[in-house]
């Protein structure tokens, strides 16, 4: 009888959805909650344990399993349970993967199940409010120790603004949101919570690195950094994240300078008339042989799709062998991890017309 229920449960993951983790998308997920209904992996499994009150898990494989848990685990699912916590995620929220740091991953988990933030979007204030003020510890550019130290984010001033003293009347530094990434660097930085905010200040790129003591504030900050940008996006550009111009065609001559495709009217013009930043795939950046069904307007048949995180670009060749040497050099770059620098020229570039 234990068999049957174990087996059971294992062909419960066949199921549209419960292939992978509930949680960071992890393949081949060997645990579950059988109070939430979810499947997960072995490392979030771990975060889910750390709050009982919410979340009890077993082993697929290993534990013993009772009929109402297998009953309870088959009338929900991983599917079910996205469309009720994560019914009302933010456009700028990060959704970690399984190759993100463990902090982002346990404040994703406790945001959903735990604070039920996204069943309840007035719990979101602390981040998509527009502006945020606290203390966070940075680290000094000169002798490396960390300092307290004052940030005022303002998304109606479009910045972020840091202070040397409590005091001070006038900020030490000024970050313009529109240039301006932020990343977790945990290893880098030397502390769990370590967030690197990348940033350009006279067209080069400046890092400052900065922590707080508790994961759910810097959390907080990080996507409250995310919702000003996207807030900036969406003024500054406000169709960057409509359907794909497919209207026509026009022939263009093509560059590419490291992560930048940039394309002339002409091969002797000076200036580009365009420019398109490639990032990396871990990034949201893919290349696609062909173009969509639904594309009219040109007449070369070797399409190329590049999907970026806002939007498509189409491209078209003459030959398949321009295509194939294109999507080859594409994908050389997408396959390539982002350095911190570019995530700078990344703000900078990808979404000029």
């Amino acid at each position: 009888m234990a068999k049957e229920r174990r087996r059971a449960v294992l062909e419960l993951l066949q199921r549209p959805g419960n292939a992978r983790c509930a949680d960071c998308g992890a393949p081949d997920p060997d645990w579950a909650s059988y109070t939430l209904g979810v499947f997960i992996c072995l490392s979030c499994s771990g975060i889910h344990r750390n709050i009982p009150q919410v979340s009890k898990v077993k082993s697929v494989r290993l534990d013993a399993w009772e009929e109402a848990q297998v009953e309870f685990m088959a009338s929900h699912g991983n599917d079910v349970a996205r469309d009720t916590y994560e019914s009302k995620v933010p456009p700028f929220y990060y959704r970690p993967t399984f190759s993100d740091c463990q902090l982002l991953r346990e404040q994703w988990i406790r945001a959903k199940y735990e604070r039920q933030e996204f069943t309840h979007p007035d719990k979101q204030e602390p981040y998509s409010a527009g502006y945020r003020e606290g203390f966070l510890w940075k680290r000094g550019r000169d002798n490396g120790q960390f300092l307290s130290r004052k940030f005022v984010l303002t998304e109606r001033e479009g910045s972020l603004k840091y202070f040397n003293r409590n005091d001070a009347k006038e900020p030490k530094a000024i970050m313009k949101i529109e240039h301006l990434n932020a990343t977790f660097q945990p290893a880098k930085i030397g502390h769990p919570h370590g967030l690197q905010v990348t940033y350009l200040k006279d067209n080069s790129t400046r890092n400052i690195f900065v922590y707080h003591e508790d994961g759910k504030e810097i959390v907080d900050w990080f996507n409250a950094l995310r919702a000003a940008r996207f807030h900036y996006l969406q003024v500054a550009f406000p169709g960057a994240s409509d359907a794909d111009q497919t209207e026509g065609f026009r022939k263009r001559w093509f560059t590419m300078d490291d992560r930048r495709l940039m394309y002339f009217k002409d091969p002797l013009d000076a200036f580009a008339r365009g420019e398109v930043f490639i990032g990396s795939r871990e990034s949201g950046y893919t290349v696609l042989d062909g173009l969509p069904p639904s594309t009219q307007g040109h007449h070369w048949p070797h399409g190329i799709t590049i999907v970026t995180p806002e939007r498509r670009f189409l491209l078209a060749c003459e030959t398949e062998t321009e295509q194939r040497a294109w999507v080859e050099a594409f994908r050389k770059v997408v396959d390539r991890p982002m350095l911190p620098q570019e995530y700078a020229v990344e703000a900078h570039f990808k979404h000029k017309p």
